[in-house]
């Protein structure tokens, strides 16, 4: 197993992001219970949490337990802007950051003492900019691996720094509940629960195999890992995402299927715009999908061949979707998410004959230049504004 020799990963969390941006913006919403999204909470304030409220509940259930809730739309282009400015401040402390997503990151600071000091007083400095230079609260978790210092930032939530000192590891993380282990959600926690089983620690009394036979051979031997502190992962600047992909939230009201239509045309264009950014062409296409009574699927479908042309990912994403319009029609639909997986470069696929893919992907640059230079409004393409979803696209429930 891999540690480093003292304390030197910092795992960096900003507090309930996209509440916070809202607040920072609009002074009127501090110390509010406020919410970002209309059907579905995307993100709660504190304040909001402190009600009960979390994600992904419905906004009704929310407003019954806070009357006073603020509800607030997204407005990702902040979020984003926001992400990029504390993502510099990440990179001017340490070249090794490997991002989790667009509020967190690791950063490994083993090298650094003699030019900025202790991991702490790193850490220190680190929160006092992002909270100067960008106006947003971050928690920071220090320790010898990935797992603790991450589970070290969430227990130091909210704008807070914890730190778990080599030697200590064990004694912080053995009394923490089993919900803190890294694959332990609802299913997994109700069975350990059922079992008696509800702290790290007595996670780590049981032998591996009563581990496995509880939970299964890859979750069992995770957990059994983890629960005895032993990570050996690095952290990786130059990981490749598995996978490229985006989501909308929906709200709770009606859609017909020429409005769902018209969020996979956006989700497609989006994705596929990303994927040659990155190079980066996909075999698998995934369809998520969360339903109104908040039951969630995921579809997919692998394609013959990698890809990253708009139109042969939008065909693929279509067909996945029509077959879910019996459960839309009766039970909704409150989010729609695609991501491509199966990745590989580019450079690498192979064109077959004809060539007939040749002239679609040329068309995709061109585009994507012209988005780049002018705006995504600036052109688009007559196909994928006919959305044919359905020969007679029906109407979903509610929708006149």
């Amino acid at each position: 197993m891999h540690v480093t020799a003292t304390a030197s990963i910092i795992h960096a969390d900003l507090d309930s992001f996209y509440a916070s941006v809202e607040q920072r913006d609009h002074p009127h919403l501090r110390g509010r219970p406020v919410v970002v999204g209309g059907g579905v909470v995307l993100a709660a304030s504190y304040e909001a949490k402190a009600m009960g409220i979390s994600t992904p509940m419905g906004g009704r259930a929310a407003r019954k337990l806070c009357p006073d809730l603020i509800e607030v739309p997204p407005r990702f282009d902040a979020y984003v802007e926001a992400s990029r400015a504390v993502f510099e401040i990440f990179k001017e402390t340490t070249p090794l950051v490997e991002g989790l997503s667009i509020d967190e990151a690791f950063l490994d600071v083993s090298g650094l003492r003699r030019v900025s000091g202790e991991p702490r007083d790193i850490a220190v400095r680190l929160r006092q900019r992002v909270r100067d230079e960008v106006g947003l609260a971050i928690s920071v978790g220090i320790a010898c691996s990935k797992f603790l210092a991450k589970v070290a930032s969430a227990v130091g939530k909210p704008d807070g720094l914890l730190e778990v000192p080599p030697g200590t590891e064990l004694d912080f993380l053995h009394p923490l509940p089993v919900e803190r282990l890294w694959g332990v959600g609802p299913v997994t926690a109700r069975k350990l629960h059922e079992r008696g089983i509800t702290t790290v620690g007595q996670v780590a009394e049981l032998p591996e195999p009563s581990l496995v036979g509880m939970l299964g051979a890859g979750s069992g031997r995770h957990l059994f890992a983890l629960a005895h502190n032993r990570d050996p992962r690095r952290v990786d600047t130059g990981r490749r995402r598995r996978s490229i992909g985006s989501q909308q939230a929906l709200g709770r009201g009606p859609r017909s299927t020429e409005d769902l239509d018209a969020v996979l045309i956006g989700l497609v264009d989006r994705v596929s715009r990303r994927l040659r950014k990155a190079d980066r062409v996909g075999r698998t296409v995934v369809l998520r999908l969360r339903f109104g009574d908040f039951t969630r699927a995921t579809r997919s479908h692998t394609l013959v061949e990698a890809t990253d042309e708009t139109l042969v990912l939008l065909q693929a994403v279509r067909r996945l979707l029509r077959a879910e319009v019996p459960r839309l029609r009766t039970d909704g639909v409150t989010l729609l998410g695609l991501s491509i997986t199966n990745l590989q470069d580019a450079g690498a696929i192979q064109l077959s004959l004809p060539f007939d893919g040749r002239d679609r992907r040329q068309l995709d640059a061109a585009l994507d230049q012209v988005h780049a230079r002018f705006g995504k409004a600036a052109i688009g393409r007559t196909t994928l504004v006919t959305r044919p979803l359905r020969p007679e696209a029906p109407r979903l429930p509610g929708h006149d």
